[in-house]
């Protein structure tokens, strides 16, 4: 199964795979090295602890390349711009109740982060926004209750 993922967010995976590998991996295998020369390898803390972290930095490549390899990466950039709400897109939408205005953008599931105002596809309020128009009215459901949003603009950026 693939899922969705933005063209940035999959640059950022390939620019972390690349810094592992290409980093990371040679300062792990220089600071095994110097550990094992200091001797006994029961007792040596050094060793130990780059070991660890070889460990977690292999887990994180193997992590990655599974996520790369079952991406389905999308460009909102190469669509054209509809005014219809998809997956990449960047939505603004105002609480019809307060008019206060907020941005999302609609990201896969790993790369959603609430601080950057990115948010999964999977989300309640991405899924109630998917497929609505500039000017439609959604009704998101929130733990306060029910919330209803105007989708003011739709960007392809």
């Amino acid at each position: 199964m693939k899922y969705p993922m933005t063209k940035k967010g999959a640059e950022a995976l390939e620019e972390e795979l690349k810094h592992l590998k290409s980093v990371m991996r040679p300062q792990i295998t220089q600071a095994i090295a110097e550990a094992r020369e200091l001797g006994d390898l029961k007792e040596n803390a050094e060793y130990h602890a780059a070991r660890e972290q070889q460990g977690m930095v292999e887990a994180r490549v193997r992590d990655i390349e599974g996520r790369l390899s079952n991406a389905q990466v999308i460009d909102v950039t190469a669509i054209a711009p509809t005014g219809k709400v998809i997956f990449g897109t960047t939505v603004t939408i105002a609480n019809v109740d307060t008019g206060e205005e907020v941005q999302y953008q609609i990201v896969g599931e790993d790369e959603a982060e609430i601080k950057q105002r990115k948010i999964s596809v999977t989300s309640p309020i991405a899924r109630a926004l998917i497929a609505k128009e500039e000017g439609d009215i959604v009704a998101v459901r929130t733990p306060s209750g029910v919330v209803e949003y105007e989708i003011v603009e739709v960007k392809h950026l």
